[in-house]
């Protein structure tokens, strides 16, 4: 099969065998989704003492695959379209910087204004959805990535994931575009030396 990304590959979308290592190699960065992506999309709301307060499940698999990206200097974005201080908490836990929550779920002119700030190109971004909202924004970038559980709207959009939302999709993500640049061995032992070190 050919790796998505490739000249010829048109507009087939399917899954495939992996990235194209000439696509990896220019994704300086990646925007990810949270409900559905970084979770399993369910939401635990409930009452504490008068207050609103909401919870979301974290895969702990998929936050070493940010800490992958990054350890390769690649910036990482949380760009949803739901405002929650679990998210705020998660990304500061991650020491994501830029976390975009927009209520009206405007994650195009989001990234753009992210990308403007940092001078970066679509075509050299990677951002991993799942569903209606990420729409637009998978329409543009360089690397379109879906969750294996997406809907059909945006399943024909993006390199399609082994794993679901919420259950280490970013994980499996951050290996196949780090195999694909040649760097996941060399991270696998710069990420074991540091933590193999006296502090």
């Amino acid at each position: 099969m050919t790796a998505l990304g490739s000249p010829d590959t048109g507009a087939e979308h399917e899954r495939t065998v992996g990235i194209d290592p000439a696509v990896a190699r220019r994704i300086r960065l990646v925007g990810l989704d949270v409900d559905g992506v970084l979770t399993e999309g369910g939401i635990y709301l409930g009452d504490v003492d008068g207050a609103r307060m909401e919870f979301k499940r974290f895969d702990i698999w998929d936050g070493l695959g940010i800490k992958m990206l990054q350890l390769a200097g690649i910036d990482v974005a949380i760009i949803t379209g739901r405002v929650s201080e679990a998210v705020a908490f998660r990304a500061a836990e991650l020491g994501i910087t830029d976390v975009v929550q927009d209520a009206h779920a405007r994650k195009l002119p989001a990234l753009r204004k992210l990308l403007a700030a940092k001078g970066i190109d679509e075509r050299d971004v990677a951002f991993v959805g799942d569903d209606l909202p990420d729409l637009a924004v998978l329409r543009v970038v360089g690397l379109p990535v879906v969750v294996a559980n997406c809907t059909r709207d945006v399943a024909s959009l993006g390199f399609r994931l082994t794993r679901n939302g919420g259950y280490g999709a970013i994980r499996e993500f951050a290996e196949l575009l780090l195999r694909a640049r040649g760097e996941w061995d060399t991270l696998v032992d710069k990420y074991v030396q540091s933590r193999s070190e006296e502090a």
